[in-house]
């Protein structure tokens, strides 16, 4: 089930306010928000997030947009399996467009391109929201949400939007924490994340608050059958889900036909 009106972790809110609510807890973790990802996970967010680009499967010359990209670890994987097929075969550049609500994500993005171990010139990033994206109606090949989409105010918005912008034949693929399907993982998976996430971000990133959110943000996000229902009614087709670690993560793909 999919619930009405807004929330902001546990707590309901009004919709209105749940943009910034969500954009002060990035704009206090973007700077260890990678880290934390390795820590919270045990570096396994790093399998799940190659298994979504090899999904993906970007190709020379596409379009691709990286919603709610943040600090372009996916745009990362999405720019280097364009260039090796470009390297083989030829073809010309990809362009990733990275878009993200929050300034401070991007920013940190940015500079890890700036390195001399970051990025991709077929990279571009841009500040823009999930519900109504700066771009043109079917302008990509395709589109990745990865542990973003729990974020938005309107899921359903988000969803019309990413179809939208899609190419016919284009492929969406989103990323995001789901629900354990056994009992024993679920028991041992609470325990974790309410127990242990809010003291390692308390330690690392300085905001035990900003990783209690993240925990019960996954609680309120739909399970695994009720957004695959939320994707077809956003007139997505073939759609499925492939669970990763039991279910903690689970992969959800669609085609625009």
């Amino acid at each position: 089930m999919v619930e009405s009106g807004a929330t902001f972790g546990f707590a309901k809110v009004d919709p209105a306010d749940k943009p910034g609510l969500v954009r002060g807890v990035f704009d206090r973790v973007a700077g260890r928000y990678d880290l934390m990802n390795d820590l919270m996970s045990g570096g396994v967010h790093r399998l799940w997030k190659d298994a979504a680009a090899a999904r993906l499967n970007i190709q020379p010359g596409e379009v691709v947009i990286d919603c709610a990209g943040g600090t372009g670890d996916m745009a990362r994987r999405f720019a280097a399996m364009a260039g090796a097929a470009g390297r083989r075969r030829g073809g010309g550049a990809a362009r990733i467009v990275v878009v993200d609500y929050n300034a401070a994500m991007v920013a940190s993005g940015l500079a890890k391109v700036r390195s001399p171990s970051g990025g991709d010139a077929a990279i571009v990033w841009a500040v823009g929201d999930a519900q109504k994206l700066p771009l043109r109606d079917a302008s990509a090949d395709a589109y990745c949400i990865a542990f973003g989409l729990r974020n938005v105010t309107d899921i359903r918005r988000a969803l019309a939007e990413a179809r939208r912008v899609l190419r016919p034949g284009g492929r969406f693929v989103c990323l995001e924490f789901s629900r354990p399907i056994n009992g024993a993982i679920a028991r041992a998976y609470d325990a974790w994340s309410f127990a242990v996430i809010p003291t390692i971000g308390a330690a690392v990133a300085r905001d035990r608050d900003a990783y209690r959110y993240l925990v019960e943000s996954i609680r309120r996000f739909p399970d695994q059958r009720a957004l695959a229902a939320l994707m077809g009614e956003a007139a997505f087709a073939r759609v499925s889900v492939t669970n990763f670690s039991g279910g903690i993560c689970a992969l959800h793909q669609g085609w625009a036909i």
